[in-house]
């Protein structure tokens, strides 16, 4: 149905119609900057919730249980999401609010053109009417005068008094207006004709032709509407299979806690290394007490006598003695002064002193390693401007290589130096083992107090007197005071690498050399580090169990955006 047919006179009805269609369209923009402004608001408090609760410190200080691990992982996924909302408030900023402003600014201009051409034509319309009125009443006077002018005319000519020339004078004049009201009459027939014509112009072409276009521009509006109904939900839809990802990335995170390798985890970074205390022996204070004669024991006095006579000192307590053995006794839950750093770690227990150790050795290998590789380049360059002298100065490089040399030299030395720490901390644990075997296969618990390397000992001077050359492991009698979170950082030798792709298992393989990983025929892996070109690559089972395949034994499937490294507490 046409607007120009069934509304033809309902001009100012369209006029507020078309005028509540524009508001409501900017209405619903309003709505969608609004909902962005939500989303954009939502996605901002994500990401300052997840930048709150991620790690301060560095990779060296964060624990590596499974717990934590799977909360930074979460945390990694809802960063994801939030950047997912964001995507949801561009789509529909782009898309659906900018869209709909821009068409609600063309509708605006093309309503005005349409409603101006009606005002004309309604003006035009007005016009004609106007000159056919007056010709109307210029018609209607002009008959009223010439009937004045007849009634005049026919009344002289009746009445016998009145001259010839009296009468031939009112005879012009009704001739006269007789004449101008002919005249009127025509041109009323003009006027009304052509209003007639216009009129039917007006209500049959322009205002069907001014109605139809704004209809038209009506249903766009109606149509855009539509449209951006669609855009917003599909702004949504199409981030729905990421944040499905994100959703299921937080509960394989949430497999992966595993609280039998987090309890593994505390006795690898706890572990002290020393044996636990032995038993205390009695010490017997009442041997000076005077005895009865009743009891039958002997009297101070006859004790005394004894000693003259026989010439030897009676058992005497020494009470520096005592003192230096209630100092030395070991605490279990005593908060104790934190010791001083030691460049070889002998601050720390033999366990955690062997892992800083080895950690170090790998650090200082991993640094004598590029120093290596960078003396290899230098001597190639120089080769290169040896044979090349175009190319560059061969004797500009000597200071550098010269350099490298001297820095390989100093990280040897390190390392050996360390090498050395670690292999005095490896035996005293190993001859401590195997101390605590003998005592184990013996049953005996020895009297007296015990040694810096587990054994026990009468001789307290021993313990207090004995040089020493640089400090020992702390001994059970005495362990040295730390502070209890100090070996927080001891423990992230052992961090999970990030994954960085997956494979699948063509053939089984058993995995029996050390090092290597068990894997059955189609098998799904996780990649955690590519081959360096000695055909092995190290995997990951779900379980979290690591190792090396051979490289043609799988198909392998790299991320292309990885995450990289996976951030802890």
């Amino acid at each position: 149905m046409s607007w120009g047919t069934e509304l033809w006179d309902q001009f100012d009805n369209l006029d507020k119609h078309t005028q509540w269609g524009i508001d409501f369209l900017e209405r619903y923009a309003k709505f969608v900057k609004e909902r962005l402004d939500i989303e954009q608001n939502y996605a901002k408090q994500l990401r300052n919730l997840v930048k709150k609760y991620c790690p301060k410190r560095s990779k060296d200080e964060e624990p590596r249980f499974t717990s934590c691990l799977s909360f930074y992982s979460i945390l990694n996924e809802l960063n994801d999401y939030a950047g997912q909302r964001e995507v949801v408030a561009e789509e529909m900023a782009h898309k659906v609010y900018g869209e709909l402003m821009r068409y609600s600014q063309d509708l605006k201009a093309e309503r005005k053109h349409h409603l101006q051409e009606g005002r004309k034509a309604q003006q035009h319309l007005d016009h004609c009417w106007k000159m056919m009125d007056n010709s109307k009443k210029k018609f209607e006077r002009e008959c009223r005068e010439a009937e004045k002018s007849q009634i005049t005319y026919e009344r002289l000519d009746n009445d016998i008094n009145a001259t010839k020339s009296e009468v031939e004078k009112a005879k012009n004049q009704f001739y006269a207006r007789t004449h101008m009201a002919d005249e009127s009459k025509n041109e009323y027939a003009a006027q009304l004709q052509d209003f007639n014509a216009e009129q039917w112009k007006h209500f049959n072409n322009a205002i069907p032709h001014i109605f139809k276009n704004l209809q038209d521009m009506d249903q766009r509006r109606t149509v855009k509407l539509g449209e951006t109904y669609r855009c917003f939900a599909e702004a949504e839809r199409r981030v729905i299979p990421i944040i499905s990802k994100c959703l299921e990335g937080m509960v394989s995170a949430a497999k992966a806690v595993d609280d039998r390798r987090d309890s593994v985890i505390v006795i690898e970074s706890f572990k002290s290394g020393f044996d636990p205390p032995g038993d205390y022996p009695f010490e017997d204070f009442s041997q000076n007490l005077s005895r009865t004669g009743s009891d039958g024991t002997i009297s101070k006095g006859d004790r005394e006598r004894e000693r003259d006579k026989d010439g030897t000192p009676g058992p005497r307590s020494d009470p520096k003695h005592q003192t230096s053995r209630t100092k030395n006794k070991l605490w279990l839950f005593g908060k104790k002064p934190k010791a001083p750093s030691l460049e070889d770690f002998s601050h720390l227990p033999p366990e955690q002193r062997r892992k800083r150790l080895q950690q170090r050795i790998d650090e200082l290998s991993r640094e004598l390693q590029k120093e290596m590789d960078q003396r290899d380049a230098l001597n190639k360059m120089k080769d290169v401007y040896e044979k090349n002298p175009q190319m560059g100065d061969p004797v500009s490089l000597q200071p550098k290589i010269s350099e490298t040399i001297c820095n390989m030299e100093k990280l040897r030395s390190e390392i050996h130096k360390n090498e050395t720490w670690l292999s005095e901390v490896e035996g005293k644990q190993s001859s401590r083992g195997d101390r605590r075997h003998s005592a184990d296969n013996h049953h005996h618990t020895p009297q007296g107090r015990e040694s810096p390397e587990g054994s026990y000992t009468d001789d307290t001077s021993q313990e207090h007197h004995t040089p020493h050359h640089r400090p020992s492991p702390a001994r059970p009698g005495q362990p040295t005071p730390h502070d209890p979170h100090e070996f927080d950082d001891e423990f992230d030798d052992d961090d999970p690498l990030p994954i960085i792709g997956h494979c699948k298992a063509l053939y089984s393989f058993d995995g029996q050399n050390e090092g290597t990983l068990v894997m059955a025929e189609d098998e799904v892996l996780y990649i955690i580090e590519e081959d360096k070109g000695d055909g092995w690559t190290r995997a990951r089972k779900q379980s979290g169990e690591e190792g090396y395949v051979p490289t043609s034994y799988v198909e392998i499937t790299l991320e292309k955006n990885s995450k990289g490294a996976v951030t802890y507490i």
